[in-house]
């Protein structure tokens, strides 16, 4: 693979380095999966792509790299790019709104550079972030991360994706337009966060309408993915009405064998559901200005067998 000679360090940095191979990729794993993972929003798929960049690690580019963090960040972003443009056309065919596979609790710090930064991460690899990025092109999401989130340079990123650095300035200013309606961090103060969904859990169980309404923004969205293997919405739901109606008539539905646990989805407080003692589906949400602006609800099994480690 092709290298921009300009991001790399000298020959006595490089020595030093790659002194022992399997210790520098064990220090940049957590980085090669937030890359592949933010990409790719499956984490098997993340997964394969980490353990082929170690393959191709093994053999021969812990000799050939001469700064092995670009090295492999260079070949994690370009399978995840290829993996992408595949997935593009499976994700056409997907039946009903695609979400991204939920990452729970410790699973979280695979994808962050150390448990110390969990926190400072957690609104690049929210379920709201992730979303977002669906908005952009393969190549587009590669450069917009790599810049935006894990901050490579105009430089590091054009020799990572193989591209011109003024090519990808101007797909770098491409996808901040097409993500320019929504802000790409999206902090808001846990403790404010786990009180509101604790009200979400407690108006939802109450059965008062306009108690849930009063929890949600006027133009709130509720997407909902089943894969086709499980009942949810097919389209968005748009409104804090209509949205509180479809809450209210879900709690009927699933009636008194049900359990909530406020859990971490994705950095960022969500809810685990229960149903006869079987995980039944992972929610995130969007928090703005104190109160719901989206609920994203995960359904698919596919999508949830990282849970079944959980059932007792």
């Amino acid at each position: 693979m092709d290298m921009d000679t300009s991001i790399l360090p000298s020959g006595d940095a490089v020595a030093n380095t790659v002194a022992n191979p399997v210790a520098v990729f064990t220090r940049l794993r957590p980085r090669l999966f937030g890359i592949a993972y933010r990409m790719l929003g499956i984490r098997a798929d993340a997964e394969d792509i980490v353990q082929e960049a170690w393959l191709r690690w093994q053999g021969g580019g812990s000799v050939d790299a001469r700064n092995p963090e670009a090295w492999l960040v260079t070949v994690v972003t370009r399978l995840s790019i290829d993996r992408l443009r595949g997935a593009i056309a499976e994700r056409e065919r997907y039946f009903g709104a695609w979400l991204p596979e939920p990452l729970l609790g410790d699973a979280v710090e695979a994808a962050v550079e150390s448990p110390e930064h969990a926190l400072e991460a957690a609104g690049d690899i929210s379920t709201a972030f992730l979303v977002m990025m669906e908005r952009l092109a393969p190549e587009e999401r590669a450069v917009f991360l790599l810049h935006q989130v894990f901050e490579f340079d105009h430089a590091q990123v054009a020799a990572m994706v193989g591209k011109s650095e003024a090519a990808c300035r101007k797909t770098l200013q491409r996808a901040r337009e097409r993500v320019r309606a929504e802000r790409p961090r999206f902090a808001v103060d846990r403790e404010a966060h786990l009180a509101l969904l604790a009200r979400f859990i407690d108006a939802s169980r109450s059965g008062d309408l306009a108690k849930v309404q009063a929890l949600l923004a006027h133009d709130a969205t509720f997407t909902g993915d089943g894969g086709g293997k499980a009942t949810t919405v097919v389209r968005t739901v748009i409104g804090a009405g209509r949205i509180a109606r479809l809450v209210i008539g879900i709690e009927r539905k699933w009636g008194i064998d049900v359990r909530r646990d406020i859990v971490d989805v994705n950095g960022e407080p969500g809810i685990l559901t229960w149903i006869g003692g079987v995980p039944d589906s992972v929610t995130s949400f969007l928090v703005e200005d104190g109160r719901i602006a989206a609920v994203y609800i995960v359904r698919n099994p596919d999508k949830l067998g990282a849970l079944r480690r959980l059932i007792p």
